[in-house]
């Protein structure tokens, strides 16, 4: 134990706590842990779960950097442990005689039934597991009906939001009295191959606000053609809590068409996470039960057909374009997310969760709550998804948001050689075939 431990246990009168980061790896606008620094000294802490082992590489190796980029905005003081946190944190509580663990609120199905798991075992010893803010602008359950339910439908959900509001940011602590105790070291980084950006506040900050200068105001225009940079690229960092959307939100305006359409975005995170919240077993299950019925290929064929979609090999260019980004740099624009996945769905019907799978091991801003639902979206089967009739053509959603040709030969090299193959499957016949598999859907659930 360190000298400034036991020196801290002969002073007797500070107050000695926790701030276990998670998805937050800030310092500015971080409630939980400014209260914390209110009250005397902190021990800074983030637990390495062996659940993140689930996580692909890519996240993985963002993650790495966003903790390495934290320690030393800490001046060092980040304590790294490895277990489960059910463990851990009481334990480490007990090493350092902190009455009170302090965190930002998990709204997920497996951080709540860890952190109901902490707090009893803290109560136990006597301590407390204190909750103070989220990873979002408006906490899950917050948004509801007037009659108490929770919205289903996304327009109605934004309007309540923004009628709620949030916080603005606040500074981050002035001189924390940091406690020092043992790290078992950062996570070790995975060796990929996709460009990882730039992690740490500053950095992020910095990209935000180059965004928000030479970028924000053509944003309703830009964001939906794949060639053009006209996103901010900030969803790995919200991700992990590296910038808060409430720090986005405050620097934006909604009076403007652009900003208010980027704002949007924040509200349909904000959205997905009250669904998962409200109906915690749509992570994996189809939110609308009627669709359990659907017929998916699960065959042979099915997974080789899911093999050439994985590689960028369907025939249908804005489709493979987006594989081979996705693979290739750990992202793919979002309207290319959208048709990917109608592919694999509606024109090689294969079940929505294969695809939400490889989506979350190739991402950097893989998050299960965004991820899935977007999912269901396109298959059809989630909260405010589209009509089941409506199926992607890939060559006209091509034509008109890639209508040179840019982003499918930034990504496809042998696109006009021999080497590239034909389509793989007639669009027209599958997409006759899948409105055919959802009426039996809604002819039996009828």
């Amino acid at each position: 134990m360190s000298d400034i431990i036991r020196r801290g246990y002969n002073w007797g009168m500070t107050t000695r706590s926790i701030v276990w980061f998670r998805r937050d790896l800030r310092l500015r606008d971080h409630p939980a842990l400014s209260e914390a620094c209110s009250e005397g000294e902190v021990l800074p802490v983030f637990v390495v779960d062996p659940a993140f082992d689930g996580a692909g590489a890519p996240r993985r190796a963002l993650l790495h950097d966003c903790l390495a980029a934290l320690d030393d905005a800490t001046g060092g003081a980040l304590v790294v442990r490895h277990g489960d946190p059910a463990d851990e944190i009481p334990a480490l509580a007990d090493e350092i005689d902190a009455s009170t663990v302090y965190v930002s609120k998990d709204y997920g199905p497996y951080g709540r039934k860890r952190d109901e798991q902490i707090a009893d075992a803290l109560r136990g010893a006597d301590r407390r597991l204190r909750g103070i803010g989220s990873p979002y602008a408006v906490d899950p359950g917050t948004v509801r009906k007037d009659d108490g339910d929770p919205y289903s439908v996304f327009t109605p959900f934004s309007k309540k939001w923004r009628a709620c509001g949030w916080s603005d940011p606040i500074d981050a602590p002035r001189r924390p009295n940091w406690i020092e105790a043992p790290s078992d070291g950062l996570p070790e980084r995975p060796d990929v191959d996709v460009d990882i950006p730039s992690a740490g506040e500053d950095n992020v900050l910095a990209r935000w606000r180059r965004f928000r200068d030479d970028g924000l105001d053509d944003y309703d225009e830009r964001r939906d053609l794949p060639a053009v940079d006209g996103t901010s690229r900030l969803s790995p960092f919200l991700k992990y809590g590296v910038v808060h959307p409430r720090q986005l939100l405050a620097e934006s305006d909604a009076r403007s068409k652009a900003q208010a359409t980027f704002q949007s975005e924040l509200a349909w995170r904000d959205f997905y996470a009250d669904v998962l919240f409200h109906s915690p077993d749509s992570a994996w299950e189809h939110w609308n039960d009627k669709f359990d019925a659907i017929r998916y290929d699960h065959n042979q064929a099915a997974k080789n057909k899911f093999e050439r979609w994985c590689e960028g090999r369907t025939g249908f260019p804005i489709v493979d374009a987006g594989m081979r980004q996705l693979v290739e740099s750990g992202w793919m624009h979002n309207r290319v997310r959208m048709i990917t996945a109608s592919f694999l769905v509606k024109d090689l019907h294969l079940p929505w969760t294969w695809g939400a799978r490889f989506f979350l091991q190739h991402l950097l801003d893989g998050d299960l709550a965004s991820n899935n639902h977007g999912w269901q979206w396109a298959a059809g089967s989630g909260t405010d998804a589209a009509p089941y009739f409506r199926v992607f053509n890939p060559t006209s959603q091509q034509e008109r948001w890639d209508p040179d040709g840019e982003y499918v030969h930034r990504w496809i090299p042998e696109l006009d050689s021999d080497d590239y193959p034909d389509p793989m499957v007639d669009h027209k016949a599958e997409r006759q075939e899948a409105l055919d598999r959802y009426e039996a859907v809604k002819g039996s659930s009828s």
